[in-house]
C-alpha cells in the first residue's frame, strides 16, 4: 500500500507542478463560467464547480503533503550524514528536527549570537546544551 501510495503521490505532485496543470485549470475554470449564461446561472451550475474544487483539493492537500513529508525526511537523512561525517560537526545536532519550534528558534538565535560573538577564547565548540544555556 506504501509504495503504491508514494508512486501515486510523487506523480500526482509532479503532474500539478506542471505549468500544463495550471493552464488546463485555468481554461477549465474558463469554460464552466462561459456555461453560466446558457445555464442560467442556476444552483446545478454553481454546485458543480464548488463540489468538483472541494474535492480535488481535498484530496491534493493529502498527496502534496505525503510528498512533503518524504523530501523533508530524506534531507534530513542527508543532512545527518553531513554531520556524522564532518569532523568539527556538532553530532548533537542529528535529530534537532524533532524539538519544538521553540527550541529550535532558540538554537538558531544562539548560534547567530555564537557566530557573532566569534568567541576565539574556546577551542572546543559549544553543544546544543550549552548554547541553550549560554543564551
Amino acid at each position: 500500500m506504501d509504495v503504491i501510495f508514494t508512486r501515486i503521490a510523487t506523480k500526482s505532485a509532479q503532474i500539478m507542478g506542471q505549468p500544463l496543470a495550471f493552464v488546463v485549470s485555468a481554461l477549465l475554470v474558463i469554460v464552466w463560467a462561459l456555461s453560466g449564461p446558457p445555464l442560467h446561472y442556476s444552483d446545478t451550475w454553481q454546485l458543480i464547480v464548488n463540489t468538483a474544487t472541494t474535492v480535488l483539493t481535498f484530496l491534493a492537500v493529502f498527496l502534496i503533503q505525503n510528498s512533503q513529508n518524504r523530501d523533508g525526511a530524506a534531507m534530513q537523512a542527508k543532512l545527518d550524514e553531513i554531520i556524522r561525517a564532518l569532523d568539527k560537526a556538532r553530532i548533537e545536532f542529528v535529530g534537532i528536527e524533532h524539538l519544538t519550534d521553540a527550541q529550535i528558534a532558540k538554537i538558531r538565535e544562539a548560534l547567530e549570537a555564537d557566530i557573532k560573538a566569534d568567541d576565539k577564547q574556546s577551542t572546543a565548540a559549544p553543544t546544543v546544551e550549552r548554547l541553550l544555556a549560554r543564551y
